[in-house]
C-alpha cells in the first residue's frame, strides 16, 4: 500500500497546475480549495489571481504558491476602472498578454506549467493554454442546472430578454421569471456587460481539455448526463469545501474560512451560550447591496419571529438599520464579516437566511442546515427555485411587486424552518444531501475519482516533460 501511495504521489509531483481565479471572494474560495486538494494528492499548484486582489488573500497555505496577473487596474480592481464594463474590457485586454508573461517567466525558472485550471469566466485563457501547448480545464464556479440556463443562451436556444412567461429547459422545473438570473432583464448599465461575461463561458468551452464543476453527481444527476453527452469530459469535482466536508484541514492551513480570514471570537462565544438549533444564521455574501427598505423589513422580522439570530453585514450596511434595532442583545448580535463555515458548523445554528449564492447553499447544505432563500442578484433567484422545488432543503421567501422580502414573510418562513412539520421535513432533505456530499468527497466517491482521473491524465505528458 505505501509503495503504491508513494507512487501515486510521485507520478502526481511531476505535474504542475495553475489555477487561475476571478478576483471576487466567491470565486477564488472554491479554486483555493480544490488547489489544497490537487496539492493533496501530490501535485504542485500555482494560484493565481489579480494583483490588487491578491492583497486580501491571508490564507493561502505555504505549500501553494502564489502568483499575480494584471487586470489593467493594479491599484483598485473594478473600483479603480469605474464601472464594471470599463473593467471587463481593459481585463480582458491585458489579462491574456500578463498570463503568457507568467507562463513564461515559470518556463524559464525551470518550473513549466503542465495544465492551466482557468475560471469559465476567462475563456481567452484557453487561448493562452493551446499557445503554449498545456492542458486547458475550465472550471465552472457555478452548479450545472445554472450553467445550463447560460448555455442556451450562448447557442440561441434561449433568448434575452426573456418574453414568455413559463421557461422550459430539459431536466429543470419549469421556471418563471422570478427564477431566472437577474441579469436577463436589465436594470442598469452594467447589466448587458455581466450577462455577456457569464453567458461567454460557454463561447469555447467545448474546445477545453476538461470541464470540471463545483458540484457532486448525485446532486444534479440528470443535468450532468445529459450535458456529458455534449462535452464528454465534464467532470463535477464538489463541492469545493472538502477540507471542512472530511473534518481534517488540507495542506498546512489551521483554519478552514476560505482564501479570506475573519475574526470569528465574538460570535462564536456568543453562539456557545445558546441552546442547539435555536440560532438564525443571516448572510447575503460579499457582494449583493441591499436597499436600506429590505434592511429594515429584515431586522424587523427577525425581531419578530423571537428566535435567537446572528447577522454578518459590511460595516457600509450596518448605518442601514433601523435606529430601534439592537445590534447586540440577548436575542440577536449583529457582526461584520465572519468565517461562514464555522458559524454554521455551530450546534446551535437552526437555521440559515441566505441569498443563495452557490458557496453559501453548498456550506449550508454540507453543514445539515435548513435554508430561508432570499435572492437578491445574479443566479441566486434560480438557486432558491432549486432549494425550494427540487432539492426541497429550504424554504423561499417570497418578494412583494417591490422586490422586497416584507418582514412578516420572513418572520412566517423562519418560523416554519424553526417548528412545524415541514421544517422537520426538510432538515431531514439537508441531512440526506449531507450524507451524499461527504461520500461524493470521500475516496469511493464521484468527485474524488474524477479529481484523480483528471490528473492522471495530466501525469503522462507531464512525465514525457522530464
Amino acid at each position: 500500500m505505501y509503495l503504491i501511495l508513494m507512487e501515486k504521489k510521485s507520478i502526481a509531483n511531476k505535474v504542475h497546475c495553475l489555477v487561475l481565479a476571478y478576483p471576487a471572494q466567491g470565486h477564488v474560495n472554491p479554486m483555493h480549495d480544490f488547489s489544497k486538494l490537487l496539492q493533496q494528492q501530490g501535485a504542485k499548484v500555482t494560484l493565481v489571481t489579480t494583483l490588487f486582489f491578491s492583497k486580501k488573500l491571508q490564507n493561502v497555505p505555504t505549500s501553494i504558491s502564489l502568483q499575480t496577473i494584471s487586470d489593467g487596474f493594479d491599484n483598485g480592481g473594478s473600483d479603480e476602472a469605474g464601472g464594471f464594463k470599463a473593467y471587463v474590457e481593459r481585463f480582458w485586454q491585458v489579462g491574456p498578454k500578463s498570463l503568457a508573461e507568467l507562463l513564461e517567466k515559470l518556463h524559464r525558472s525551470g518550473d513549466p506549467v503542465h495544465c492551466l485550471i482557468y475560471d469559465a469566466l476567462f475563456p481567452w485563457s484557453l487561448d493562452v493554454a493551446k499557445r503554449f501547448q498545456i492542458a486547458g480545464a475550465s472550471f465552472l464556479t457555478q452548479n450545472m442546472s445554472v450553467n445550463t440556463i447560460y448555455d442556451h443562451v450562448q447557442h440561441g436556444k434561449l433568448q434575452v430578454p426573456i418574453t414568455q412567461n413559463h421557461i422550459s429547459l430539459p431536466f429543470l422545473p419549469k421556471l418563471q421569471h422570478h427564477d431566472m438570473p437577474s441579469f436577463f432583464f436589465p436594470t442598469d448599465d452594467s447589466y448587458p456587460t455581466l450577462l455577456h461575461v457569464l453567458v461567454g463561458q460557454f463561447s469555447n468551452i467545448h474546445k477545453a481539455d476538461w470541464i470540471l464543476c463545483n458540484s457532486f453527481y448525485h446532486m444534479e444527476k440528470q443535468v450532468i448526463d445529459s450535458t456529458k453527452k455534449i462535452w464528454s469530459n465534464l467532470r463535477t469535482i464538489g463541492p469545493c469545501i472538502t477540507s471542512m466536508l472530511l473534518k481534517k484541514p488540507l495542506g498546512d492551513d489551521e483554519d478552514e474560512g476560505g482564501a479570506t480570514q475573519f475574526n470569528n471570537e465574538e460570535c462564536m462565544k456568543w453562539l456557545n451560550g445558546k441552546p442547539k438549533q435555536s440560532v438564525v444564521y443571516v448572510s447575503f455574501g460579499s457582494m449583493a447591496e441591499l436597499k436600506e427598505e429590505q434592511i429594515k423589513e429584515i431586522a424587523y422580522g427577525l425581531k419578530d419571529s423571537e428566535s435567537y439570530f446572528v447577522w454578518t453585514m459590511r460595516a457600509s450596511a450596518e448605518n442601514k438599520l433601523p435606529k430601534d434595532f439592537e445590534k447586540r442583545s440577548e436575542k440577536g448580535l449583529v457582526v461584520g464579516w465572519c468565517s461562514q463555515v464555522k458559524v454554521l458548523g455551530h450546534e446551535a445554528i437552526g437555521c440559515f437566511v441566505t441569498h443563495c449564492g452557490w458557496n453559501s447553499t453548498l456550506e449550508g447544505l454540507c453543514l445539515g442546515v435548513p435554508m430561508v432563500a432570499v435572492p437578491c442578484w445574479s443566479e441566486q433567484f434560480s438557486n432558491a427555485k432549486l432549494v425550494e422545488d427540487v432539492w426541497k432543503i429550504g424554504i423561499r421567501a417570497k418578494a412583494d411587486e417591490k422586490q422586497i422580502v416584507r418582514r412578516e414573510v420572513l418572520k412566517h418562513c423562519i418560523l416554519e424552518i424553526m417548528n412545524t412539520e415541514r421544517g422537520k421535513e426538510v432538515k431531514s432533505n439537508v441531512m440526506e444531501f449531507k450524507a451524499l456530499a461527504e461520500h461524493a468527497v470521500s475516496e469511493e466517491g464521484t468527485s474524488h475519482k474524477n479529481t484523480l482521473e483528471f490528473l492522471n491524465s495530466l501525469a503522462a505528458p507531464a512525465q514525457k516533460q522530464h
